[in-house]
C-alpha cells in the first residue's frame, strides 16, 4: 500500500495515511475491499490526490485478492517475468510501483530504479543523464547479484545518498561518494 500512496508525493504523507489505515485495520486486503472508494480516499487523504490514490489501492487489491487470495507467498513463486507484465496491467501500477511491491512486499528481485537512483546513476556517469527508468533497472540488475535483500539495501543507500548529496543542486565535496565521481578519478 505504501508503493501506492508514495506515488508523486512525499514519504511523510503516504506515512500518515498508511497510519490511519493501520489505525482502522485496513491493512488486510479483505477489510481493505469492502471499504467503499469514497470513504477510503479520505482515509488516505494525506498521501494526496487522494481520490486517485484510494481507487488504485482499490484495484490493487482486488487483483491481489482475485489473483493470490490477498496473500504474496504465492507471487514469491511465480515466474519473475509474466508477474511483472501481469503487475504492469492493474490499472495505476506503473514500472516502479510494481517493482517495489515485487521487492518489498514479495521478496522479488528487482531494482527499484527511481528518480534518485537514476540521478545518483547519471552523475557518477554510469548512465546517460536521460536514461529512463527500466534502462536504470536492467543496468543494476545487470551488474549485481540477484538478491532482494541486496536491493532493498542498495536502493535505500542510494537514496539517502541522493537526498543528503546528490540533490538538484549537488554537494559533492561532502558526499560519501565523491572520490568515484569521474571529474576526481
Amino acid at each position: 500500500m505504501g508503493a501506492i500512496l508514495t506515488q508523486h508525493t512525499a514519504w511523510a504523507g503516504a506515512a500518515r495515511a498508511l497510519a490511519t489505515l493501520r489505525g482502522r485495520r485496513l491493512l488486510e486486503p479483505r477489510r481493505l475491499a469492502l471499504v467503499d472508494v469514497g470513504v477510503l480516499g479520505e482515509f488516505v487523504r494525506p498521501a494526496g490526490t487522494y481520490r486517485l490514490k484510494a481507487r488504485r489501492l482499490h484495484d490493487f487489491t482486488s487483483w491481489l485478492l482475485e489473483r493470490w487470495g490477498g496473500d504474496f507467498r504465492g507471487m514469491r513463486r511465480a515466474a519473475l517475468a509474466p508477474l511483472r507484465r501481469e503487475m504492469l496491467a492493474v490499472p495505476g501500477l506503473g514500472p516502479e510501483t510494481a517493482d517495489a511491491i515485487l521487492l518489498y512486499a514479495a521478496g522479488r528481485p528487482v531494482f527499484v530504479a527511481d528518480a534518485y537512483t537514476r540521478r545518483v546513476l547519471a552523475r557518477h556517469r554510469l548512465l546517460s543523464r536521460g536514461a529512463g527508468y527500466e534502462q536504470a533497472r536492467a543496468f543494476l540488475e545487470r551488474h549485481l547479484p540477484s538478491d532482494p535483500a541486496l536491493f532493498n539495501e542498495f536502493h535505500a543507500l542510494l537514496v539517502a545518498v541522493a537526498k543528503s548529496h546528490c540533490r538538484a543542486v549537488a554537494r559533492c565535496e561532502s558526499c560519501p561518494l565523491a572520490p568515484d565521481l569521474p571529474s576526481r578519478r
